[in-house]
């Protein structure tokens, strides 16, 4: 029985790559993981002056994230931190009049609300809560802040009566007894009887007082009415929301009475609800056709819930986190497009009006698509600002001007690294013809007249997006001397509902085309070695991963992270009960068994010879690790080399601690090393010729 680990091996792997490609490039190494520090949700000060954010790092002793509120002037003449990290902080919020601002932070392992005085500094420790705030929101006169906090409920199952233990008996904890549909939840763990509810406190501290009391979860950000009397929220309050997961509808509760109001009715989701001043009301949602991928679009609807209209018909894409403009004429939102990350605006007569940004920059491991954004009252915008090179940096724009770049998080690191340039490439599918895009980031020290070895990374989801922005994972892979592609295949979203559902109940399935017309693309740009070909992927890309080397033979090693091996199993065993089997699938799967069977990477371990690596967290609810388990024994069995890494104390997010990202990164270039001929790949062509011919 063999449990070591491969970091070792990475060791030598960077090393030797740095000596063949030559000591006067310094790249971005492991341990550069821990100084990246990103900024986030960025909050403009009603004069519009000044900018409140988040600037976030990790802890290199503590192995985690540390957080401290920062703030910004418009014009970027100074920046300076509010707080000094000794604490997390979040959700920096600013008083209507810009005199005070709001933010949680976690203090003796429990989260409160504080308030700071911005003329004076003096902050105020707002709340002695039991359980952490969130959602939290300025009443439109600045007297109180409502907020979210989970509530406990005895659970309505009849506990057995048993009999007394003797005195010093030891008959080991009590029993738990589950009745609730979803359970436990990725992240969480097994979850408390209870919901979360809207509180209210005063501005200046005191007693908080419940404003929601009925049975469902309210977690959202909460919208104050202009008068100050009521909430707008959203939440799934149906009878058995346990049946349709995504039902939520908008709800307006009075703060004073606490009488709810529902405001839609449909099937389908309505979300993130924001007032104008006027007292409309703007949300997200759609009708639900338990597709995979549906579009969230924008609606807009009067303060009683009449006159709902969908606002953007036009726009096939996905929008998100609406805001009004203080005279409520304009309507700012984001949407994806194509991997980036756009914000816009509309007005009544329902144009897309694109701010000219470079948004993004938040998912610092993988180049997913996500960024945040403010409008101040002048119509400023301040967002996060990310590129291919650098992490999320705070940067604002006004309508008909260029942004403005704030801050340069991460430019005494990087600017003083050699990294990977990242190309875009677009090709065709070989199943369909149709378009697919992808980018190419090529080791720091490129030489067209190389062979290089080539990563395929695949996205996970599989809804969801890659884009040309920053990648930790990406950067170390260029480093240690591969060429790295990775793509948004069919059912990738930010590319319109109807790509997105070409995999609706059909994956993984052409999706597969995909990625390999991706791979042969690149080898026809005459640098990547044919013979040196490697794929990796987690969650929706962990399963494209196992599905590949099920499917070809082409690849020398496979690293599968957090897959999906088994359809059926994973449909009963992962978080989220109500939802996969729905939306996923054309039923359960006993009534659909050979349908689960045809699209579990299980089905094929008959056909696979790749060496294979599976990394899973030991608490991961979304994939649990008896998914890669199986696949690990099918293996095994059948004496292919494969190893099975179990990360220990992480759930789905394996990379939520740092040092796990770069463990993460370690592994797989470790095993991939094992199989690698060369640590830099071959200088000249196949038939002998130098490269460049």
């Amino acid at each position: 029985m063999h449990r070591t680990s491969l970091l070792p091996g990475l060791v030598l792997l960077v090393a030797s790559s740095g000596a063949a490609s030559g000591q006067d490039i310094h790249r971005f190494e492991l341990r550069d993981v821990f100084e990246l520090e990103v900024a986030s949700d960025p909050q403009i000060s009603p004069d519009g002056y000044e900018i409140a954010y988040v600037r976030r790092g990790f802890d290199v002793m503590k192995d985690g994230s540390r957080t401290a509120l920062w703030m910004a002037s418009i014009d970027g003449s100074r920046t300076r931190p509010l707080t000094d990290g000794t604490y997390a902080v979040s959700q920096p919020r600013w008083s209507p009049d810009g005199t005070r601002l709001a933010y949680v932070a976690s203090k003796d392992e429990r989260s409160q609300v504080f308030v700071r005085w911005m003329d004076t500094g003096d902050t105020v420790e707002l709340t002695d809560l039991e359980r952490g705030p969130g959602g939290i929101a300025w009443s439109p006169d600045g007297s109180r802040i409502a907020f979210s906090m989970f509530v406990p409920e005895p659970s309505p199952i009849v506990k057995p009566e048993m009999p007394s233990p003797p005195e010093g008996a030891d008959w080991g904890p009590a029993w738990t007894v589950i009745d609730e549909m979803e359970y436990r939840s990725d992240g969480s763990g097994y979850t408390r009887e209870g919901h979360r509810h809207y509180f209210w406190i005063p501005a200046d501290g005191g007693t908080a007082s419940r404003i929601t009391r009925d049975d469902c979860e309210h977690g959202g950000t909460p919208s104050w009415t202009p008068d100050g009397l009521g909430l707008v929220y959203s939440a799934n309050c149906h009878e058995h929301p346990e049946d349709e997961p995504l039902n939520s509808e908008i709800y307006r509760v009075d703060v004073a009475t606490g009488t709810v109001q529902p405001l839609t009715d449909r099937l389908g989701p309505d979300s993130s609800p924001t007032v104008s001043a006027d007292g409309r009301i703007a949300y997200t949602g759609f009708d639900d056709r338990y597709q995979g991928h549906q579009s969230a679009h924008l609606y807009v609807m009067d303060a009683d819930g009449t006159n709902r209209r969908n606002l953007l018909p036009g726009l096939d894409r996905s929008v998100s986190d609406p805001e009004w403009s203080l005279d409520g004429r304009r309507l700012y939102f984001q949407y994806d497009d194509q991997g980036v990350t756009r914000i816009a605006f509309t007005s009544p007569d329902g144009r897309v009006n694109d701010l000219d940004v470079a948004a993004g920059g938040l998912s610092l491991g993988r180049p997913y698509a996500a960024a945040q954004y403010d409008v101040s009252p002048d119509g400023t915008v301040a967002f996060t600002m990310g590129t291919t090179d650098r992490p999320a940096d705070l940067a604002a724009v006004r309508e008909g001007r260029d942004p403005v770049q704030l801050t340069w998080l991460n430019e005494d690191l990087l600017g003083a690294r050699t990294l990977g340039e990242v190309e875009e490439i677009w090709y065709e599918s070989s199943f369909d013809g149709r378009r697919i895009q992808g980018w190419i980031v090529r080791p720091p020290d490129f030489d067209p007249n190389r062979l290089y070895p080539l990563i395929l990374e695949i996205h996970g989801g599989p809804f969801a997006a890659y884009g040309p922005h920053f990648a930790a994972e990406m950067q170390l892979y260029a480093a240690a001397g591969y060429v790295v592609l990775y793509t948004n295949p069919r059912g990738s979203t930010s590319y319109g509902e109807e790509f997105g559902n070409l995999i609706h109940h059909a994956y993984p399935g052409n999706d597969y085309d995909d990625l390999m017309s991706g791979v042969n693309a690149v080898l026809e740009l005459g640098y990547v070695d044919p013979d040196q070909l490697f794929v990796t992927g987690g969650s929706g890309g962990g399963v494209l991963s196992a599905w590949i080397v099920g499917k070809t033979h082409r690849f020398r090693a496979a690293v599968v992270q957090k897959p999906v091996i088994n359809w059926y199993s994973f449909v009963l065993y992962s978080d989220n009960i109500a939802f996969f089997h729905r939306y996923w699938f054309p039923g359960p799967p006993w009534e659909q068994a050979d349908h689960y069977m045809a699209r579990s990477p299980i089905s094929l371990a008959g056909n696979v010879s790749t060496p294979t690596m599976l990394i899973t967290g030991e608490e991961d609810f979304r994939t649990p690790i008896p998914e890669s388990e199986q696949f690990y024994a099918a293996l095994k069995i059948r004496g292919v080399d494969a190893a099975l890494v179990r990360v220990p104390d992480a759930s789905h997010g394996i990379a939520n601690r740092p040092s796990n990202l770069v463990a993460e990164v370690a592994h797989v270039l470790a095993w991939f090393d094992r199989y690698r001929s060369g640590p830099g790949g071959d200088a000249r062509r196949p038939d002998g010729r130098p490269r460049g011919w």
